[in-house]
């Protein structure tokens, strides 16, 4: 007989703080399946099993995107650029505003260790519509692409190169300054993977205008002096293993006088922009997305 349980919502102030720290690594592969289960069993207690607590964290697409496929305020293509450093050809969804008129900047939307899902589709849109041309590619195009789940994704993810994962990114850049509608200007939006992607764009493109990186790796500090544009860093207080990175670099950058703006937000668990887990934390989302798009509105818009 099935437990009635199984069908009631989780409140997640239930869910102890080393629930997100397991899910957490299981995302990001330091463990497997049978070892997150297993780690789970021991807090399927108080009404909490682990069939709840494997439905509770896992991303609810269906429910949460905040700017669906075919908004009449955008226009959208999937497109196909050339990474020769990288993995060779690469697709990414491209966004624009509707009617747009002028040049505009771009911003290379780059997602997190599981390929391009929904979740970073929506980020794009909202991107493009605030104003900006986004581009959003998928690092997993060698191997077909994100094939429709993030457990999947991340496996085909973890096949591939980080450093040509990179240059298919800074490609992606290129491709965008490139465009008829930009106007010169390109930043960079990234989460996890995304945000060491970002810092590493920071160092490796002069001619980027504004990175924004979201709880990701830092820039190898060896690299910090190459770094041309003005940083704007995203941080959730419980993330330990990121943030344990972050004050080598911000001595890096004082030490070479790079312009770069930090946040932290209370509470909040690694993932937190993301809306479609439960790591998702409402206030810090909005907060942090406003302050990015006002940061893409100072840097990259038309002199």
């Amino acid at each position: 007989m099935k437990n009635p349980q199984e069908n009631t919502p989780i409140n997640p102030e239930q869910v102890p703080k080393e629930v997100y720290n397991i899910y957490n690594d299981y995302a990001h592969s330091r463990i497997d399946r049978k070892e997150f289960m297993e780690k789970l069993s021991v807090f399927a207690i108080g009404g909490l099993t682990v069939s709840s607590l494997t439905s509770f964290l896992t991303p609810n697409y269906d429910d949460k995107i905040q700017i669906k496929k075919g908004d009449p305020r955008i226009t959208e293509e999937v497109v196909e650029y050339a990474s020769p450093k990288g993995g060779g050809k690469i697709k990414g969804l491209l966004c624009k505003p509707k009617n747009l008129n002028g040049k505009v900047g771009g911003v290379v939307v780059v997602h997190e260790n599981r390929g391009l899902n929904p979740h970073i589709e929506d980020v794009a849109r909202r991107a493009a519509v605030a104003g900006f041309i986004s581009f959003a590619p998928d690092a997993l195009s060698p191997l077909g692409g994100y094939p429709g789940n993030d457990d999947d994704g991340r496996t085909l993810q973890s096949q591939r190169n980080r450093d040509e994962m990179l240059e298919d990114f800074i490609a992606a850049g290129e491709y965008l300054l490139k465009r008829e509608e930009n106007n010169g200007k390109l930043g960079v939006v990234g989460f996890c993977f995304g945000g060491w992607v970002s810092n590493m764009m920071a160092a490796r493109m002069p001619n980027l205008s504004a990175s924004v990186p979201y709880y990701g790796g830092q820039a190898v500090l060896e690299w910090v002096p190459q770094i041309k544009a003005p940083l704007q860093l995203h941080y959730a207080e419980n993330d330990e293993r990121v943030n344990a990175g972050w004050p080598p670099y911000e001595e890096e950058l004082k030490k070479h006088q790079k312009t770069y703006e930090v946040y932290f937000y209370p509470g909040t668990h690694h993932g937190f922009h993301n809306d479609t887990t439960p790591r998702f934390d409402p206030e810090a989302a909005q907060l942090s997305w406003e302050r990015t798009l006002a940061f893409f509105n100072k840097h990259l818009s038309t002199p």
